[in-house]
């Protein structure tokens, strides 16, 4: 099964329209990736505020989950990653078309991860520019299934 194509890890597969979904979140939003640093989503009236603009949910979920994979390319199947703080600032906004979300791994040790990205709307606007740390722990051991056992 690890080998066929369609139980693959979207992130890892590197296509060009991404993966559909990572995730219920990730679906909803219309997430897709490029690689593991670069995810694209397509603005749609469901992700508009009420104010009118893109709400910065989006964007921050967005820079998370980029963030969250380009540190996951990094691990290994014994280390499992969580995220400790993002500090982000909203420059622009947007109602329509597409935006994509970069992130480059700054520093990785043994525990910690620090992390940058930026959101660009199509058009080559910088709507916004983030931060974030991340901690790397010890995968758990699962408890076998009852089909497992």
């Amino acid at each position: 099964m690890a080998d066929d194509p369609a139980n693959a890890n979207p992130v890892e597969t590197g296509r060009p329209d991404g993966p559909s979904a990572l995730d219920g979140v990730s679906g909803f939003m219309g997430m897709r990736w490029d690689d593991p640093q670069t995810v694209r989503l397509e603005i749609r009236p469901e992700l508009i505020n009420g104010g009118g603009m893109l709400s910065g949910v989006v964007t921050y979920a967005l820079v998370d989950y980029c963030m969250g994979s380009t540190l996951w390319a990094q691990t290994t199947e014994r280390e499992r990653i969580a995220t400790i703080g993002i500090a982000i600032n909203y420059i622009q906004t947007a109602t329509e078309g597409e935006i994509v979300c970069r992130t480059t791994l700054d520093r990785r040790n043994r525990t910690t991860a620090v992390m940058r990205s930026e959101v660009h709307h199509e058009d080559g606007r910088l709507l916004v520019t983030a931060i974030g740390s991340y901690t790397i722990l010890p995968a758990r051991s699962r408890p076998a299934t009852p089909s497992e056992r």
